[in-house]
């Protein structure tokens, strides 16, 4: 399919590999559409305490991106090779450019927000392919998902087999991130239980 064709009315109408093209004229309204290998990847959009934990890390990390130039993108298209594009819950980013997909070169950190449906898919699947696009840095935010009173922040760091882990913070605890800006992360202060 070239730049110029309509992609297909919906899923149920198309066969073979997802070009990124008609990947990317897809209506994502009810669910998060990702593109891996040429195979779509479908959940549901994030819920509401999952929102609000991304709103509330964007607003944490924003003071520190804007002062060193980066940017702050949720829910943003990201080319981590040809053929497959994740939205990861945030990232950091080298900018302005105005685009609908990032490159992985110009992405600092990823982050993702578990939620039911996607916990194991966040904590292996993501992790592998973002450090395979080498990825500077990877944040797992896990939050008790029953009532989403307390969460553990994981962040990781590249080494030559894949992410280890750099620091964890559960609680009350603080995350505090050096690259690629200094900042603390409290994941009480992510659930809004301080005030």
């Amino acid at each position: 399919m070239s730049a110029c064709e309509t992609p297909p009315a919906s899923f149920d109408d198309h066969s073979g590999p997802w070009t990124e093209v008609e990947f990317l004229a897809l209506d994502a309204a009810s669910h998060r559409i990702e593109l891996l290998d040429g195979s779509l990847q479908v959940t549901p959009r994030p819920n509401a305490p999952h929102q609000q934990i991304s709103v509330r890390l964007s607003a944490g990390l924003l003071p520190a991106a804007d002062a060193a130039e980066f940017w702050i993108l949720t829910d943003m298209n990201v080319r981590l090779s040809t053929g497959t594009i994740m939205r990861p819950d945030l990232v950091v980013a080298r900018g302005p450019r105005v685009v609908t997909v990032v490159e992985a070169s110009d992405v600092l950190l990823t982050c993702e927000i578990a939620s039911p449906s996607n916990t194991t898919t966040d904590r292996v699947l993501k992790k592998q392919l973002y450090a395979a696009a080498r990825i500077g840095w990877y944040l797992l935010i896990e939050p008790e998902m029953t009532r989403y009173e307390s969460a553990a922040l994981h962040l990781f760091r590249p080494r030559a087999t894949g992410y280890e882990t750099y620091a964890v913070a559960e609680g009350d605890q603080t995350l505090t991130l050096d690259e690629p800006f200094r900042v603390a992360i409290n994941g009480n202060s992510l659930l809004g239980l301080q005030r």
